[in-house]
Formats: structure tokens, sequence, C-alpha cells
């Protein structure tokens, strides 16, 4: 598969849409996030409707709620725009609770398509990597930056993946997010020792 005009034009949406964002904590610039999703989408074999999907996933939800859905529609159609749509969990500002979100999250998954699943477990994989790497070298403070904290977050990784054995993924990435979660387990238990010690 050969990517057209629209893959170019959807990766220079992206980085424009996101340049004023970093990963959080980190000072990483947000676009890498999106670039690294939307290789794993491709390397799974996704459609470039699934591509620009995985570029744009945060775009609502970050940078301007339904009026940036709207303009994703606009740009690359109305499929682009649905899975974008099922990977939000929130169009509102400021955001509901943490929790809440999550839960109706893990809860809107198993209906959800095969490439709204294809791009979350690929977003869901990256996130859980980067918090394993960020721990690791930034210790028990790392925390702090999510609103669920320690407990929450391993309690929402832990949910989706096991939310995702219920679903149509790519066997691959699923075993991938398997060991991701348990890296992030294992730092959490690393990290709630150091902290009593």
């Amino acid at each position: 598969m050969v990517y057209g005009e629209r893959f170019t034009e959807a990766l220079v949406y992206a980085a424009r849409l996101h340049r004023d964002q970093v990963r959080k904590g980190s000072g990483v610039p947000y676009v890498t996030h999106l670039l690294v999703v939307a290789g794993t989408v491709g390397d799974a074999g996704g459609s470039e409707d699934e591509v620009i999907a995985a570029l744009l996933h945060d775009g609502p939800e970050d940078q301007g709620g339904r009026e940036t859905l709207r303009e994703i529609e606009r740009r690359f159609g109305s499929r682009v725009a649905g899975i974008v749509e099922g990977l939000t969990d929130t169009f509102e500002t400021p955001k509901p609770a943490w929790r809440a979100r999550k839960e109706a999250y893990l809860a809107h998954l198993p209906a959800a398509s095969p490439s709204v699943l294809l791009v979350s477990i690929a977003d869901k994989l990256h996130n859980a990597r980067s918090i394993v790497s960020d721990v690791r070298e930034g210790g028990e403070a790392v925390w702090s930056r999510f609103r669920g904290g320690r407990d929450g977050t391993v309690w929402y990784y832990r949910s989706l993946l096991a939310t995702f054995r219920l679903c149509p993924v790519p066997p691959r990435l699923l075993e991938a997010l398997a060991a991701a979660v348990a890296d992030l387990e294992a730092v959490a238990v690393d990290e709630r020792r150091g902290a009593k010690g």
C-alpha cells in the first residue's frame, strides 16, 4: 500500500494542531506519540484511513472538541472522523471526572468497530510503554502527572488489557500490550516498595 496526498495532509495538520503540546512531564513534542501510534497501526496492516485516524486521534479531545472533529471530517472524510470520534473519551472542556471517563471508554470498546479497536490498542500500547519508561527514569514523582495516580493508572491499563482480550484486535498487539501492562505493574510495585522504604 502506498499512502496518498491525504496522508501527507494529515501529517501536516496533526503537526500544526499539536505544535504547542508536549507529553506529560517529559517535554517531548506530542506529535511523536501520534507518529508512533500511526506507525504501529500501519505495521499492523491498517488502511490509510486508519493510519490517518491514528495521526488525528487526540485532536478533538485536546485541541478544539467537536469543532475539530468537524474539520477532520471536512478534510479527511466521514470514515476517518468516525474512527476519531470512537477514540475520543470526551469533547467537554473542562473534562469530566477521570474515573467516569475511563469507565465509559472501557464500556464502549466491545461494541467499537475493528478500526477503532486497532487505533485504540496502538495508542494504549505506546502510552503504557511510555509510562513504564518514564517511571523507570523519573521514579515515584511520575505518577503525579496522571489524574488517576499510580493505582488508578494501573487499574486502567489492567482493565484495558482485559477488555481488549474480548475484542478482535491483532494478536501481536495484544501480546505487546500484555507485556507492557506486566511491566507497568512491576514498576508500580517497585515504586510502592521504594516509597515505603
